[in-house]
């Protein structure tokens, strides 16, 4: 069996108590949680603002990643949650910027909550390391 991998970046203190891992790799596939847009300490980022909260999140996604050797050109599949489809478009200009070369394959789902009070998008994402 391939070896699986927890991936977390330095310093992400508020990622000690959860129940889950932020990503994980096994083999050249790297699958990371739903990331929501906390700072290291775990401070919300963008309160209200769907664009400014799909760009931590991007970011953080980024950054879990790079522990496991990948980029965002690396990922093959995204999963968005929006509290308020209106934020679609914010949500689309972030994904956007984040994957300039090609998109991934992608959904986006409508969610009337999220897991704490004041979030607007959640995404999870697939990324296949490159090899070659």
């Amino acid at each position: 069996m391939a070896k699986r991998t927890s991936l977390r970046p330095a310093g992400w203190t508020w990622a000690d108590n959860l129940s889950h891992d932020l990503g994980v790799q096994v083999g050249d596939t790297i699958w990371v949680s739903g990331m929501i847009a906390f700072d290291p300490k775990g401070n919300l980022v963008g309160e209200g603002d769907a664009k400014a909260q799909a760009d931590k999140i991007f970011s953080n996604i980024a950054e879990i990643l790079a522990v496991g050797g990948a980029t965002l050109n690396d990922v093959v599949k995204i999963t968005a949650w929006l509290t308020d489809m209106s934020d679609y478009s914010a949500y689309n200009e972030a994904r956007t910027t984040a994957f300039p070369d090609r998109l991934p394959a992608s959904a986006t789902v409508l969610s009337p909550q999220l897991v704490l009070p004041g979030l607007l998008v959640e995404i999870e994402a697939v990324a296949v390391v490159a090899t070659d």
